[in-house]
């Protein structure tokens, strides 16, 4: 092959992904043939990344948003050699994507799965694969350069200033987390940041002339952004400047517009529908491999000085930036021993000394806190301790009460990069999937919002827990005791459809010592993210001398109220939230009347869950048949714990426009409800 080496080494990255695609039986070819070329100047000639150390903290993150071209990605993970990370951080010495895992493209336990994955794939900086979440995500690890670099640089110690690239095309600007996202960027002038668009005009229907037809450039340059374009995507030099201009770019972020052609065989070829989901078949490689000057019927060829080339590019420039960073580390830590350590935490998500030293202990009180009300109080109370605890809401802070006011916690502003307030605005798709990116990035975010709309921010907080990220979402007004504003921002369903999603832990706490220790364990989670629901109605603070400790919401459900120890209940009576309070009044009652009754406290169903089976027991015992279950919301998801359906209390419809009373008493929740729902019980099982 008489080519030059670059020719060479975009072409190997073509013919891996054609034959790993088609070795499948399935997958899309057509992007990565199509921008290889971006790809490999991207990657040899300007990111900052080492291949032996793919985790090491100040690297550049390349994002590939358009995850249905995963072939790209992997082509460039083999053939940088990139170093497998194991789960404590530490580089293993085996590859990252062997040609073997290239083979099983697509296969069980390939580290090539459909698309990519984080955790799963080392040098995967995020899961992408639904469209516009990897753009929205890289404004996240954009944030976190910026705020990173503010709370750890000193002079003559640029610790953190890495930039961020988002491969994308026309699918993720179509979707409206895009939009959110990419207005956020310009807003706050993240000038680390370089989305490249692959303009090929070709969606899986056909043309995009049937559905997008808007001008892009003028769209990113109304919302603050620098635009330029190149006009042919394998032209490397005219690539090599655009990017070198996005680098130079010190107040806005960049869109590359790439104009690409998917073609193969003849000359001038195209074929979406091959383009987009299904191999091209052994005949048309054959023809796309002669038009590239390769060996016809050589399959998963990657040719010596390509591997040669890639090591004396980005290999040997991504080790000697590493290398500067770890000893510029080391006298950083000689200088600033105490910001040194916290780095060193932020990258394990170790969490800092003290960090829970000043947590409230709520006392009695009949009247009580709304759930928010405690919450702000335990968040701020951890905050001032947990200086890369950070967050903000979209739009609602004075209602979710997130917003961290001791002294210096400040506001995240594009003239201000180390404000730990952040105003994501009403965009809850983008503030979630932001969320994500700062997670990557290691820093331990919270967003929160109204519990109705968590539907706007499902496909991020799925990601998370796909991911193993320690998001933290808060969620408040979370029932039909919002009253007055009706159903469409009464929560019905959104409990159990956050529940139901796996690796997700939801928190519902009774009280404001319940709110505290659900803190306490969201805190500690390294790999789940957490969504904490809160009541906008206060509620009362329960009397922990009388009742069980609120230290027991670490096994996610306890005993709260019990009649005398050793007797088996005749009722149990099981609970979250607001709800809880209603089961106590309602217990008292029932042991007025002579009989044995139990309250459940269940704040968090998934981690009960992981307990053993006798613990459950001990909760819930088999043998009691007769159980009430409360709910503020939709039933779905109680059967498990009842044994019979007419044994919950919950919502079957939405709710009503009316003050919180009348409307908690339209819906039967009450303590009168109750007392004769658990007596019916009792009757029905004896």
């Amino acid at each position: 092959m008489s080519q030059s080496v670059e020719t060479l080494a975009i072409n190997t990255i073509r013919t891996l992904s054609m034959d790993a695609v088609q070795a499948a039986h399935s997958g899309h070819p057509g992007t990565p043939m199509a921008m290889a070329p971006v790809a490999y100047t991207l990657w040899n000639d300007f990111l900052r990344f080492d291949p032996e150390d793919p985790i090491w903290p100040n690297r550049d993150r390349f994002v590939l948003s358009m995850g249905h071209a995963s072939m790209l990605l992997y082509s460039l993970l083999h053939l940088t050699e990139t170093k497998a990370v194991n789960a404590k951080y530490e580089t293993t010495g085996t590859p990252s994507v062997s040609l073997d895992d290239i083979k099983k493209f697509r296969q069980l336990d390939s580290k090539c799965p459909g698309h990519p994955e984080y955790r799963w794939t080392s040098g995967v900086e995020t899961t992408t694969g639904p469209l516009g979440q990897g753009i929205a995500t890289s404004v996240g690890l954009a944030i976190a350069s910026k705020w990173l670099g503010q709370y750890f640089n000193r002079p003559g110690f640029e610790m953190f200033d890495f930039r961020v690239y988002a491969l994308c095309g026309d699918g993720c600007l179509m979707e409206g987390i895009a939009q959110e996202a990419l207005s956020l960027a310009g807003h706050l002038k993240l000038s680390n940041l370089c989305w490249i668009y692959d303009n090929n005009k070709i969606t899986i229907e056909g043309h995009t002339d049937w559905a997008f037809s808007e001008d892009v450039a003028t769209r990113f340059i109304a919302c603050g952004w620098n635009v330029t374009r190149v006009g042919d995507a394998n032209d490397t030099t005219m690539l090599r400047r655009a990017l070198t201009t996005a680098n130079k770019e010190r107040e806005r972020p960049t869109l590359i517009i790439v104009d690409s052609h998917i073609a193969w065989g003849a000359p001038n070829k195209q074929d979406t529908h091959a383009a987009h989901g299904e191999p091209l078949g052994e005949e048309e490689i054959r023809l796309t491999k002669r038009n590239y000057g390769w060996p016809e019927d050589a399959h998963f060829l990657v040719p010596d000085e390509v591997r040669e080339h890639f090591r004396s590019g980005i290999g040997q420039r991504g080790r000697e930036l590493r290398r500067g960073w770890m000893a510029r580390f080391e006298a950083y830590r000689e200088a600033y021993p105490d910001l040194a350590d916290q780095m060193l935490r932020v990258q394990k998500r170790e969490l800092p000394q003290g960090w829970d030293a000043d947590i409230p202990t709520f006392p009695p009180d009949a009247k009580g806190l709304a759930g928010r009300d405690a919450s702000a109080k335990v968040l701020n109370a951890v905050a001032k301790n947990f200086p890369w605890l950070l967050g903000g809401s979209a739009d609602l802070a004075p209602s979710t009460k997130t917003r961290l006011v001791f002294e210096g916690a400040g506001d995240f502003l594009a003239d201000s990069y180390g404000g730990r307030n952040f105003h994501f605005g009403v965009r809850e798709h983008a503030m979630s999937a932001i969320l994500n990116g700062l997670s990557l990035a290691k820093v331990r975010p919270y967003g929160s919002g109204f519990l109705i709309f968590s539907d706007y921010a499902r496909p991020a907080i799925r990601l998370s827990a796909l991911m193993e990220l320690p998001t933290i979402h808060i969620f408040t007004h979370d029932s039909i005791g919002v009253g007055e504003d009706g159903p469409t921002h009464q929560p019905i369903e959104q409990l159990a459809g956050l529940r139901s999603i796996p690796g997700l832990h939801v928190f519902r706490p009774a009280d404001a010592n319940e709110v505290a220790e659900c803190w306490k364990i969201i805190l500690r989670l390294k790999h789940e993210p957490a969504v904490l629901i809160l009541s906008r109605q206060p509620i009362p603070t329960l009397d922990r001398s009388i009742y069980a400790s609120a230290e027991h919401a670490r096994f996610g459900a306890y005993t709260l109220a019990d009649s005398a120890p050793g007797d088996t209940p005749e009722v149990v009576l099981l609970a979250t939230g607001s709800e809880v309070s209603l089961c106590v009044a309602a217990y008292e009652r029932l042991m007025a009347d002579g009989h044995r009754a139990r309250v459940v406290s269940m704040p968090c169903w998934s981690l009960f869950e992981h307990h053993s089976e006798e613990y459950q027991a001990s909760v819930i015992p088999p043998q009691v048949r007769a159980r009430v279950a409360v709910e503020l919301a939709s039933t779905f998801g109680w059967g498990r714990y009842v044994t019979h359906q007419r044994q919950i209390i919950g919502m079957k419809t939405f709710g009503a426009s009316a003050p919180l009373k009348e409307v908690t008493k339209k819906f039967g929740f009450t303590v009168e409800a109750i007392v004769e729902a658990a007596k019916r019980e009792i009757e029905a099982n004896q």
